[in-house]
Order: C-alpha cells, then structure tokens, then sequence
C-alpha cells in the first residue's frame, strides 16, 4: 500500500514539474529539461528528480543550476497542486541516460564493425579439411 502511495505521489509530482518547466521559468540559463523520472522517500518526505537537458555539457550545467535556484518555486508549485499535509523537499539530479546512450551507441558501433572485420575475412577463407568429410555408404562400396 506505502509503495503505491509513493509511485502516485512520484507520479504526480513528475506531471506537476513537466507542466510547470513547459510554461518555462523566468531563469535564461534554463535549457530544455525533461523530468525522466521521481522517486519518493519511503516516508514521502523527500523526492528525488532525475532530469536530461538538451544540449552541451555547459547548458546541462546551466540548467542544473537554474532548477536548483528554482527549487524553492517549483516545491511551492508542488504543494498547491498536491492534496497532501506535507510536501516533500525536492533533490534535482542530473539523469545519466544520454551519457549512457551514447556509450551504447560507441559499443554497438563497434560491434557492427567487428561483425563486419569477421564477415570481410570469411568471405575469403576456405575449408580446413576435405569440402564433405563425412563418410557415406557409397564409400563403403568403392574399398
């Protein structure tokens, strides 16, 4: 029942962010920002927001830094919308995602083109033994 309340609560505060960053904040050095995920404190006091920001290393930063300004505004936002007796702090944290996308994506290349060295090389390779090297019954008959 606790982790249910939690994952509604995660939930909502997620929507309620995304909508507010959407509208925009009065902050210019905030990029574009996705909210990827919310996870809530056992004890709902405390919400945890993971974000993506679209952009080079120095606008992720700016923008992380625009949502830690706006932490106070955004957590006042939350508590309006939400029908709660206390509204949790909320931590912003950078979501690894792309970083970790684009790591995928350096593997996956290089699978592809390791996949291809070893398809290049069989291409021209040629048996180690005889084409058929399995006896058959015909070969019975000529010894």
């Amino acid at each position: 029942m606790a982790g249910e309340r939690q994952a509604r609560l995660a939930d909502r505060i997620r929507v309620i962010l995304a909508e507010r960053l959407e509208k925009g904040l009065r902050d210019p050095r905030l990029g574009f920002v996705t909210i990827t995920d919310v996870r809530v404190s056992g004890d709902l006091q405390h919400a945890s927001v993971f974000y993506t920001v679209l952009g080079t290393e120095e606008e992720r930063l700016a923008s992380g830094a625009a949502l830690t300004s706006a932490t106070g505004m955004l957590r006042s936002e939350v508590g309006k919308q939400l029908s709660t007796r206390l509204v949790p702090t909320l931590e912003f944290i950078p979501d690894a995602l792309p970083e970790n996308a684009d790591h995928i994506s350096a593997l996956l290349r290089q699978a592809q083109e390791h996949d291809a060295e070893v398809a290049r090389l069989a291409s021209s390779a040629s048996h180690a033994g005889d084409a058929d090297p399995y006896v058959h019954a015909d070969d019975d008959a000529d010894r």
